[in-house]
């Protein structure tokens, strides 16, 4: 046999290797496109969202709020199997997919004029998890109407908790809730 027709194994099972990723890639992204066009998403945003997105795993049982473990910082950005040199220590602080809706629902239902400090404590404590964006853009038209009707109703809510008629007393008091109040409207993007 002559010199070129030697065969490189190692070349092919590289670009077999690469066909699969691909493969596996376009798969996962169509089926994401798919459940995008089924949920009948607002926006071209929220379209590019779930698809960007479809890489993502939800976390399991196992998963521990608040705990430390170390776990590959992205792994399909790391070519071949990630080492223990690629490894980043995080606290896994996000709200699992489809669950901030959740709450909004449930907070709108059962919202009352005592329980408003809380339920701002609990809506500015959300905001600050990671993913929170992305969450907030993945929620369905109805956890979206139940957003706004909880914001409706926290703004409808005169008379002041205890805990806000502590704050009355206080330099800005009132002022501060009412600030605060205004920043989750923005965070929420709520109009």
């Amino acid at each position: 046999m002559e010199r070129n027709d030697i065969i490189d194994f190692k070349a092919l099972e590289k670009e077999l290797q690469a066909a699969i990723t691909a493969d596996e890639k376009y798969k996962r992204e169509n089926a994401a496109k798919l459940r995008a066009v089924e949920q009948r998403v607002a926006s071209y945003e929220e379209f590019r969202g779930i698809v960007l997105a479809s890489h993502l795993k939800p976390l399991e049982r196992k998963d521990k709020i608040g705990g430390k473990r170390t776990v590959p910082w992205n792994c399909h950005t790391t070519q071949g199997r990630p080492s223990q040199d690629e490894t980043t220590e995080i606290s896994r602080v996000d709200v699992g997919f489809g669950l901030l809706g959740e709450m909004l629902v449930a907070l709108a239902n059962h919202v009352r004029p005592a329980d408003r400090w809380v339920v701002l404590g609990v809506l500015r404590s959300l905001a600050s998890t990671g993913r929170f964006n992305l969450n907030l853009s993945l929620m369905s038209h109805a956890e979206r109407e139940s957003c706004r009707a909880l914001f409706q109703k926290l703004q409808a809510m005169g008379a002041p908790s205890s805990e806000e008629r502590d704050l009355e007393e206080q330099p800005g008091g009132l002022q501060e809730v009412e600030s605060l109040l205004q920043e989750l409207l923005r965070l929420y993007r709520v109009d």
